[in-house]
């Protein structure tokens, strides 16, 4: 790893990536939900939701993973350690975050409790989660049957909405971890009454091992034993033959409570147990008050000390652990554990101090380091053997055989056992390919090697398929997400060499192989007529068209139509704009990349020429009256229908630019020369020209978007009437308050602008890109336009909103667009937050007030939160437009 700074932090990296130290060996991997998820569904037909739901979590063994609050473990998942609570008013444990499942949800799935992720450092050296837990009975019935009442046409019904926290009488529960080695981590768990009034708290840090014997995945059992207690703390071990041995140490408690982490098939199931010690055993003792089944057991595989208090209003209680690896003689609880934390505290300062613009205020600070723990926070052990998954285990019973011609049966090769970066480790905690690629550029900032090893994993042979397809996401692996692989190698590559002064042409080489036959399954797969334009289905813009676009025929009711996707034409020549600058970049070290390199050239030309080309015998996607780019379907026939929806559809066609500047290109002469040459071969046959002008020592523009047609996008983009919102472009022009709709061979289909939640099922319902903002398009965005800038200077500028007097060059317009995303989490002159929306309790309360969500999407008119609420994921992405100073 290549470092020029020096901070304790840094060092610990340096460390971990030169085969020093394994400071990565542990961190925050738990899920926040393992049920309910597909790779624990073992049904016939798919219905992961109703296979393993929130009530079996408590009592059922997970088979590829384990969830908790606030949990860590280690790098394999199989020493576990999360906060567990109880209030003496719930009818269970609040051992796992509660939330409404797709079916449940009246916008589908949502995470229905207050957590936020305060802080965490890229070697997990010091972390802090805070927890909001109701002092009176938590609502599960009353969240489940108001949602299920309620449409889709009115909000969702939030925890916040139940009264539940009336009075301030919650507790705000604080975990933190500090590292004093790398096997050695201090725990606080921090209790603080928020209340008036004093209220009773049981709490249970619970350390467990995951079930891998029951699967026939560990021949040994293993086993956590207690210890004989010291003074002022007791002690148990954890024997284990892959893990090894550990030790947690905890201050002595009221009582130590020991089970097994085993099914309660007499509780699920109606069979009996082959042991009474199960994994609900300990729920079952702390609700109802009877430990007699526990009292004398000492060993087992879950294991909790029982910690109750009485706290009075304003006050706080704390509870101090320690797991390592090494035994300790003395009380470990004493000896130097308040000057680990703070140092671990001051070196997080530390570090993060150096990514905050010199100028930025305390608000933008916290938001940025918020955004960062939230990155950090989203690391999540993720499992899935396909194979294993259909056929089952030994000794467990065989799934049903219609599995194996249901979901994700072509993906035989896939064998997946990683630390991944998640979108959201409640409602997305399975890993979604073209959201780590937005998420690896607030990582890049961070740690830079982390980033780059994410990039490559998914191009190895145990991720992509052997035709050339990466996967999508667990639902169905075969879903096609949009091509920025190669975009987030390169943006990673260039963060890194801005920050160390070197670039890693090993990585680049290594990620470039790969994906040129990622590349080859495209065009092979998704480019129906051999003519340069391209397919792909819903492309991660889940209900942006009239139909399904991943459903077709099927969506529009006939025998036939091929949509040809603006969209997927216009990302495909992205990505061979990215492949090109990548070889590029390659070549200034090794110039047998510059044939590669003639080779995306050119093959981006051919793909402009099919978005743009126009004649006769053509529908092209651009409307020239219209000024927009727009799919159109192709019809048995021979007819073209095109759909008029003014979106993001039509405005990824901005992603597709790239300056070749003048330095770079001296040192690929040959590249230049066949560039040069085809230009003018294109040029005397009147082919389509995709660079209007070249000049020998300029700089040379490549785009899809001609300079007119681009005008007339620009204009669409800043109209406050259309894309331009106050937290910046919407996904569907607002145009559509007025519903699009067309005539499909008799049978009508459309749409209408919706700024926050979908009114349609479509894809679950529970994401929508009919109004809304998206951060990462967002960000795509600013980029093409800074681009464009590189290129023209102000020799191009635009009225900034489109039809004001307020004239502005594109590196200005891109500065406007990152002040709005940015002020969607900074708090205005009143002190509210865009994107806390009504919420009073957010916008006032001081407990709350600071604390920020990274939402999946932001409403169109108002910038409040939508979706996931802690989809931090590619909403980070908010951090680097923090850190490139360019906000006001």
């Amino acid at each position: 790893m290549t470092n020029l700074k020096s901070s304790a932090e840094h060092q610990r990296l340096s460390e971990n990536y030169e085969g020093k130290k394994n400071w990565l060996h542990w961190g925050p991997y738990l899920s926040e939900r393992q049920w309910g998820t597909v790779r624990e569904d073992y049904s016939e037909h798919g219905t992961a939701w109703d296979y393993f739901p929130h009530d079996h979590a408590r009592s059922r063994t997970y088979r590829w993973g384990e969830d908790g609050i606030a949990g860590i473990c280690d790098e394999m998942c199989r020493v576990c350690f999360s906060v567990a609570l109880w209030n003496g008013n719930d009818p269970i444990l609040k051992e796992r975050l509660f939330g409404l499942t797709g079916p449940e949800g009246n916008h589908g799935e949502d995470v229905k409790e207050l957590y936020f992720y305060l802080d965490n450092t890229p070697s997990h050296s010091y972390m802090k989660h805070l927890y909001k837990y109701p002092q009176a009975a938590f609502p599960y019935q009353d969240l489940v049957e108001t949602n299920g009442r309620r449409s889709k046409e009115e909000p969702e019904y939030e925890l916040l909405d139940t009264g539940v926290f009336g009075g301030n009488r919650y507790f705000d529960v604080f975990t933190e971890y500090a590292k004093a080695g790398e096997e050695d981590i201090l725990i606080k768990i921090t209790a603080h009454n928020r209340g008036e009034e004093t209220a009773p708290l049981t709490l249970l840090p619970t350390l467990w091992l995951r079930n891998l014997w029951s699967f026939g995945l560990l021949e040994e059992k293993p086993e956590i034993q207690l210890e004989k207690p010291g003074k002022g703390y007791g002690s148990v071990r954890i024997d284990h033959r892959e893990a090894g041995e550990y030790f947690l140490y905890f201050e002595t408690p009221e009582r130590t409570l020991f089970t097994e982490n085993e099914t309660n098939m007499e509780r699920l199931f109606g069979t009996s147990n082959a042991s009474p010690f199960v994994k609900d055993s300990i729920n079952d003792a702390v609700v109802s008050g009877d430990f007699s089944l526990l009292e004398n057991k000492t060993r087992g595989t879950k294991f909790s000390p029982l910690y109750r208090a009485e706290i009075a209003g304003g006050e706080k209680v704390e509870i101090r652990l320690r797991l390592c690896k090494a035994a300790k003689k003395a009380n470990p609880l004493t000896t130097d554990f308040d000057k680990t934390f703070a140092a671990r505290l001051a070196e997080a300062d530390e570090f993060y101090n150096s990514f905050s613009p010199k100028d930025a205020d305390a608000d933008l600070k916290n938001i940025q380091r918020q955004a960062f723990a939230g990155m950090l926070w989203s690391k999540q052990y993720f499992n899935i053997d396909i194979p294993r998954w259909l056929n089952g285990d030994p000794g467990q019973p065989p799934p049903p055989e219609a599995r194996k011609n249901g979901r994700n049966r072509h993906w035989m090769t896939l064998n997946n056992e990683d630390i991944i970066s998640m979108p959201d480790k409640w409602e997305y905690p399975w890993y979604a390919a073209w959201d780590l690629a937005f998420h690896c550029v607030p990582l890049a900032m961070l740690d830079p090697d982390f980033a780059k090893n994410q990039l490559l994993l998914f191009l190895r042979e145990w991720y992509m398929r052997p035709n050339g397809q990466l996967p999508a996401y667990e639902w169905a692996f075969s879903d096609v997400n949009p091509p920025v692989h190669a975009w987030a190698c390169m943006e990673v590559y260039r963060m890194e060499k801005k920050r160390s002064g070197k670039g890693d042409i090993r990585f680049l080489k290594k990620a470039f192989q790969k994906l040129l036959i990622n590349f080859t399954w495209w065009v092979n797969r998704k480019d129906h007529n051999d003519n340069n334009v391209f397919e792909g289905g819903f492309l991660g813009l889940d209900n942006i068209g009239v139909f399904d676009r991943s459903a077709l025929p099927i969506a529009i009711g006939t025998g036939g139509g091929q949509l040809e996707q603006a969209d997927g034409t216009s990302w495909m020549a992205m990505y061979c704009l990215n492949m090109l600058d990548m070889a590029l970049e390659i070549a200034q070290e090794d110039d047998t990349f510059e044939q590669v390199a003639t080779k995306f050239f050119e093959h981006f030309v051919y793909i402009a020429e099919s978005l743009n080309r126009i004649g006769e015998d053509w529908t092209g996607a651009w409307d020239e009256e219209e000024g927009f780019f727009y799919d159109i379907l192709a019809m048995p026939g021979g007819r073209h229908i095109p759909m008029k929806v003014r979106s993001l559809v039509g405005l990824t066609t901005l992603f597709a630019t790239l300056v070749l500047d003048h330095e770079r290109l001296q040192k690929v002469p040959e590249f230049l020369r066949r560039l040069e040459w085809f230009r003018h071969y294109r040029q005397e046959n009147k082919f389509y020209v995709v660079i209007e002008k070249l000049e020998k020592g300029e700089n040379i523009l490549l785009s899809v978007l001609p300079r007119p047609r681009l005008e007339k996008m620009l204009e669409a983009l800043l109209n406050e009437q259309e894309f331009l919102s106050p937290g910046g472009i919407r996904a569907l022009s607002k145009k559509h308050e007025t519903p699009y709709s067309v005539q499909i061979d008799g049978e009508t289909f459309g749409l209408k602008y919706e700024p926050a939640e979908s009114s349609t099922g479509l894809f679950g319902g529970n994401s929508n890109w009919r109004g809304p903002v998206w951060m990462p398009m967002n960000y795509l965005v600013i980029q093409a336009l800074r681009q464009f800038h590189q290129y023209f200077g102000d020799g191009l500028e635009v009225a900034c909103p489109a039809g004001s007097d307020r004239l502005r060059n594109l590196a200005g317009v891109a500065d406007d667009l990152s002040n709005r995303l940015v002020a969607l989490f900074r708090a205005g002159a009143d002190g509210r937050r865009l994107v806390h929306g009504d919420a009073s309790v957010f916008q006032n309360d001081p407990h709350f007030k600071d604390l920020i969500l990274f939402y999946e999407y932001f409403h169109g008119d108002n910038g409040r939160g939508v979706g996931a609420s802690h989809q931090t994921g590619w909403t980070g992405v908010v951090a680097e437009l923090i850190d490139c100073a360019c906000w006001k």
